[in-house]
């Protein structure tokens, strides 16, 4: 990245009932790009967002670290503080658009509060821009759509009525936390192509979570793949994807569906238990490539194609010492 970042992400560490989750995540994001965030389930990626958001869930903490939004450390906020910030300087956009809405609120209502909570806004005038937001985000019948409660519209339109509510004060970064998951194929792709036309139109930073790979290839700038609670592989998207160096990238990419193909590949073995971290490399009990220095985890190296990963085998290794693991990683 050559432009200045309006998100910066240092050394975060973030633990629940003590258990290290996070562990030294890094990360920056410009504005106008899209960072795509990667892994399997459980490796720490929507955490992440939701420490960008002040909103941890009870037991978690932030044990080290700092995230920096448009300059100012917003690490240790009071959730006074936060509450000003959240849904103004950054918002989120969740997997489950009718869990992010009040049931009992027509859904014009809870867009106009954005704009009263915001920015002071009287209630005709926050009414009229709620509609607005509503056709901005193509909703049909916008003013009769506002007058409708969550539950009299489809999933889509739901899933652009927070989209709308997220992008009404112009935020400088946008979380979108598996935006699309729920949705079919067909309004999956309209939905990410909404996220892209907003964000063209506003210059917002995104951060885009997913455990779809073929997803964030689609839209994404920058990659960061997550394992075990770090980032094991960072990139512009078109390089990792074309070039991963890290065997657990390798992995992923090699478990999209192919044309003619009979059966899908798969990454043998099950992701560790963050109470129970193996020692060194938190994949190598699933990985065909381990050898004596992986007992050593390794921080973010530098590839040859100019992306970084956490793998001592781009710095070159010995031949693998052991058979490809079983089905069940053993």
């Amino acid at each position: 990245m050559s432009g200045v970042a309006v998100l910066s992400v240092s050394d975060l560490r973030v633990s629940i009932r003590g258990v290290p989750i996070l562990r030294g995540v890094g990360f920056e994001l410009e504005a106008g790009r899209t960072l795509g965030v990667v892994g399997e389930s459980g490796c720490g990626k929507s955490l992440t967002g939701l420490a960008l958001m002040g909103m941890l869930p009870p037991g978690a903490r932030v044990e080290g670290g700092t995230v920096t939004l448009d300059g100012r450390d917003v690490t240790h906020l009071s959730e006074r503080d936060w509450q000003k910030v959240r849904g103004q300087e950054v918002s989120m956009v969740m997997q489950d658009p009718f869990t992010s809405l009040n049931p009992m609120m027509r859904v014009g209502a809870q867009i106009a509060e954005v704009f009263r909570l915001h920015h002071g806004t009287g209630a005709a005038e926050a009414a009229r821009r709620a509609v607005g937001e509503l056709e901005r985000v193509g909703v049909p019948s916008p003013a009769e759509a506002a007058r409708k409660y969550p539950h009299q519209m489809s999933g889509g339109q739901r899933q652009r009525v927070v989209i709308a509510m997220a992008f009404a004060s112009r935020p400088k970064v946008l979380i979108a936390d598996e935006p699309t998951t729920a949705l079919d194929v067909t309004l999956q792709a309209q939905i990410l192509r909404l996220l892209q036309d907003l964000q063209r139109r506003e210059g917002t930073a995104v951060l885009l979570v997913s455990h779809d790979i073929g997803v964030i290839g689609s839209v994404a700038d920058d990659v960061a793949v997550f394992y075990a609670g770090r980032i094991v592989e960072a990139g512009r998207a078109e390089r990792v994807l074309r070039t991963p160096e890290h065997p657990y990238t390798q992995g992923l990419l090699a478990s999209l569906p192919r044309a003619g193909q009979d059966r899908l590949d798969s990454i043998p073995g099950q992701p560790p238990r963050f109470g129970s971290l193996p020692e060194g490399c938190a994949f190598g009990p699933r990985c065909a490539n381990r050898f004596d220095r992986c007992d050593a985890e390794p921080g973010l190296l530098p590839t040859p194609d100019g992306h970084r990963a956490a793998c001592w085998l781009v710095l070159g290794a010995p031949t693998p010492t052991r058979e490809r693991p079983g089905p069940e990683g053993e």
